[in-house]
């Protein structure tokens, strides 16, 4: 049973306790059969101390009950409650050995006064029953060591239950602080390699953040020349609706020239028809000079012959009719087309030049043109009236200062005429100029055009690709921030776990 105990771990003391309580079980048998046979007196005084140091004993070992009680709480047993059964075994033995000698003491007195057994009689009866109350109380005594032993027994069964149980239980935490020695030693490394990760994160992010600051300042410069190209987009504009305006002005002086050149053949059309006029006029004019001479010589004949006739009416009668006569047949032949120019060129002239504000000048030349050509109708009237009638009229004088006032007006239309030319010569080369100096600016404009337009699609494409270069640095940035906080947040479980766990172990190691 000792090497059982030894076995379990526990100390051999406990096999000494027990060896001691059988000993201790043989010292009382041995008291109470001595108490039996001893009959003297003197034993009152031991018998009278028995009990307390019984009392003793049994304070002792209610003690160590208590202690055995108070022992199942706790897996380890102490080896106080051995000396106080040490104790109690040598108060026993100590009792023992004071009966035998007052016993002894009394049997030899016994020997020595026969003559006093009358008197010791009643005195020995009460020892008898002060015997018998001993042996009472030592059975009781008895009985309650052998509860005591059983509830020792017991609870020493227990205790190495317990102990069993504890030992299995320190066998499963051993296990456990291995099994979790070795979570913390791979919870160390993932720990580790988060922490490498979170660094190479952090790296990556510095690096996506230096870039996204150098995109953002290319964006903003980009974006600064996207302004540019756009304000010089909004100039081009400009320019083109400067350009169309400057195309319908091109328009209008191409239609003000064309006019202009309208005009132009209409006045050298009228120049002809005025020098086939004014070629008419000077046959007239030799015409009625030769009448003139015919006349003169006619009326020098008759003055041979004795005929005075009436100079004026005769004269003027002749030449009219020869006028009218010989008049008669070129006009008939010229002054129909004439007029009809003149007057087809009036109309034309004064269609032409009213949308382009002609001179006054003109205005009158055109109605002094009309008034000579009614003149021109009214004379053809008066001319066939007077052939009709046979009737000469002085026509010499008026035939005169028609002709000079034909004259006149002649030399100031062609003058005006001429002067209006060069003058719309000028303008048409002016115009000329101007137009050749817009297309060259429109062909400017439109080199500047395509340049800003080809820049500006450069600069969009350029703005996309930006962009959509800052969607993914965005994007990229959310997932690296999103990686962060994740580990940060398994980090500081981690943390947690590991600061539990070493908790845990200090409290083990508390206990152990």
């Amino acid at each position: 049973q000792a090497s059982y105990y030894s076995d379990l771990g526990l100390p051999s003391s406990s096999y000494a306790f027990t060896s001691q309580l059988s000993s201790q079980n043989g010292n009382w048998a041995s008291v109470y059969e001595e108490s039996v046979y001893s009959g003297s007196r003197r034993y009152s005084a031991p018998s009278s101390r028995a009990p307390s140091e019984y009392s003793c004993y049994l304070g002792s070992g209610s003690r160590a009950s208590s202690r055995a009680s108070s022992a199942r709480a706790s897996p380890v047993i102490e080896e106080r409650p051995e000396k106080d059964f040490e104790k109690g075994a040598r108060t026993v033995s100590s009792l023992s050995a004071a009966t035998l000698a007052s016993l002894g003491g009394t049997s030899s007195r016994r020997g020595s006064g026969d003559t006093s057994i009358s008197a010791d009689t009643e005195a020995s009866i009460r020892e008898i029953k002060d015997i018998y109350e001993l042996k009472d109380q030592i059975q009781d005594v008895e009985g309650k060591y052998m509860q005591g032993l059983k509830e020792l027994k017991d609870s020493l069964a227990e205790v190495e239950e317990k102990y069993k149980k504890a030992m299995v239980s320190n066998a499963q935490l051993d296990n456990e602080k291995t099994n979790f020695m070795y979570q913390v030693d791979t919870l160390k490394d993932a720990l580790l390699e988060l922490e490498e990760q979170l660094a190479e994160s952090r790296r990556q992010y510095e690096e996506k953040s230096k870039e996204f600051e150098r995109e953002k300042h290319a964006h903003s410069i980009l974006q600064f020349q996207f302004m540019e190209i756009k304000e010089a987009l909004k100039q081009r504009e400009e320019m083109l609706a400067e350009i169309q305006q400057l195309q319908q002005k091109q328009q209008s002086y191409v239609r003000e020239i064309s006019d202009l050149q309208e005009t132009i053949e209409w006045k050298d059309k009228k120049i002809g028809a005025l020098e086939r006029q004014k070629d008419f006029f000077d046959s007239i004019r030799s015409e009625r000079d030769d009448l003139r001479d015919e006349v003169v010589v006619l009326k020098e004949q008759l003055k041979k012959h004795g005929i005075i006739p009436d100079s004026d009416i005769a004269t003027n009668g002749e030449t009219s009719d020869i006028l009218d006569n010989e008049g008669h047949l070129d006009s008939s032949r010229t002054v129909p087309g004439t007029t009809q120019a003149l007057k087809t060129g009036g109309e034309g002239m004064l269609a032409l030049n009213s949308p382009f504000c002609l001179s006054d000048r003109l205005k009158k030349l055109i109605d002094e043109r009309e008034s000579l050509l009614d003149q021109i109708k009214k004379l053809k009237g008066q001319l066939e009236e007077k052939q009709r009638n046979g009737k000469m009229e002085n026509t010499v004088s008026d035939d005169e200062v028609l002709e000079n006032g034909t004259d006149m007006h002649m030399i100031d239309l062609q003058r005006d005429a001429n002067r209006q030319i060069s003058d719309l010569k000028f303008k048409l080369a002016k115009s000329e100029q101007e137009i050749t100096a817009l297309e060259q600016n429109v062909i400017r404009l439109e080199g500047q055009v395509a340049r800003y337009k080809t820049a500006a699609e450069n600069a969009e494409r350029v703005e996309d690709e930006l962009k959509a270069e800052k969607r993914k640095l965005q994007r990229e940035l959310r997932s690296a921030l999103d990686k962060t906080e994740e580990l940060e947040v398994s980090n500081g479980h981690l943390v947690k776990r590991l600061e539990k766990m070493k908790a845990n172990r200090s409290a083990l190691l508390s206990q152990q």
